[in-house]
Order: C-alpha cells, then structure tokens, then sequence
C-alpha cells in the first residue's frame, strides 16, 4: 500500500494521517509476526496461570515482547515485582537509543514535549523499523499524527493476538509456542537488513553478525552487547573516517 505523494491534500487533515498510520500496518509482514509473537505471549501468560485482564494489561503498558517474556517468566518462577521491575527495566533500556533517534524525525519547531509523550511510548523495534521506511513520504507536521496511528493498529493486532493466544494455549503444543517466539528476532534482523542505506549500516550488521561467535566463547552474559558496541564502534569510525575524507 503506497503513501499519498507529500503534498497531497489528503495530508492536510491530522485524521487522516492518523488513518494512513493505521492503514500502513498492512504494508509490513513485521505485522504477522508480531501477532505470531503474541499468540505465544498469550499462550505463556495462561500456562503460568495469569489472568487474561492481567497479561492484556501487561501487553498495552509494557508495549515489548521481550520484556514481557521476561516479566511473565521471572513473576510466574516466583520472583518480587521489584526483581522482575529491575529485569525488565535492564532489558527497556536498549529501547533509549531508538527513541532518541526516531522522535527528531518527527518534530517540528513548534512541538511541545507532551506531544511526544504517547509515541514515545509506541516506540519499540517494529515501530522503530517502520518509521525509518515510513515516515521520510509522510510531511514532517504530520508525522506525529501517522505514528500515533501506525502505534495504534500494531497494538490493536497485539492485543487480539494476546487473546487469541489465551484461549487457544489448551491446544497449542508447547513446541509451536517456543518457535514462534523466535520469528521477531529472525524478522527484526531481515527488515534491519532491508532498511540498510549506507555502507555503516551495512558495515554494523555485518560485523555484529560475524563478532557473535567469537564474543559468546566469553560467557560474560552480555554477548550480544558487547558484539554490537565492538561493531558499532567500528562502522562509526569507518562512516566518520569517509565522511572526512570527503570533505
């Protein structure tokens, strides 16, 4: 599904580009797999005996199915809300730098910080994937209005496929609901892949991908960290290093 050009009329109109935000999620198979994600979270939340209310609460305010793995897992093995707050702030945090690098793309000089607030909110890695293709055919004092939108939809899907997943974890092979936990990490390294642009961004993902093997003979716990700060170090010395030489 295309985008209106930019100066098309139907931009002039916040609800509409709250609209086109909403249409947008049929556009990406990020959707799919984020409704296969949350059948197993649906399915996980009913095998450790959370309520529906519960884990549908859980999937609007938490909004990141790794940290609400992480919260069901540790609460449902019997640890504190406050070990199970720590882990599942440990893991928000590689969150941070998606939301300092989306909200300029959407701010105007007029915006004021509460306008903000709610697509903040909205952005984990599906979104932030998405606004990265999306938003550069949206006009920039609409974009606020089309994220809230394209939030919006992919919650809507989540929040079905929750339920969806609770009613049916009685029939869904513990198996089945392993695998498709890990279609979002398999589908956020292809739709990366895809939005690469430059030879850094090339460069990062190649080398986080190839560092892996070697940093996880550490055992140290925080492999794919310590492989993607190596890697990303390494693809900004090489993009800083071009872009000088080019000056």
């Amino acid at each position: 599904m295309a985008l209106p050009p930019l100066d098309s009329p139907s931009w002039q109109n916040p609800l509409r580009a709250f609209a086109w935000g909403i249409r947008s999620v049929a556009s990406t198979v990020l959707t799919l797999v984020l409704f296969a994600t949350y059948l197993g979270i649906g399915a996980l939340a009913h095998d450790t005996h959370f309520s529906l209310g519960w884990v549908l609460g859980s999937t609007l305010l938490v909004w990141a199915g790794p940290a609400q793995i992480i919260l069901i897992s540790t609460l449902g093995s019997g640890a504190t809300a406050v070990q199970a707050a720590i882990a599942v702030t440990v893991s928000a945090i590689r969150l941070f730098p998606m939301v300092v690098s989306v909200l300029p793309m959407m701010k105007t000089p007029d915006t004021k910080r509460r306008q903000l607030v709610l697509a903040a909110h909205f952005i984990a890695v599906t979104l932030w994937v998405e606004c990265y293709r999306l938003l550069p055919q949206v006009p920039r004092e609409r974009r606020i209005a089309f994220t809230h939108g394209l939030g919006c939809g992919l919650l809507t899907v989540c929040l079905t496929a929750t339920t969806l997943g609770y009613g049916l974890a009685a029939n869904l092979p513990k198996l089945f609901g392993a695998a498709i936990l890990i279609l979002t990490p398999l589908a956020f390294l292809l739709s990366t892949a895809r939005n690469c642009r430059q030879v850094s961004d090339v460069l990062a993902l190649v080398l986080g991908i190839a560092l892996f093997p070697v940093v996880s003979m550490l055992h140290s716990g925080v492999d794919i960290l310590i492989s993607g700060i190596i890697a990303g170090s390494i693809a900004y010395g090489v993009h800083w290093w071009r872009e000088r030489g080019l000056a």
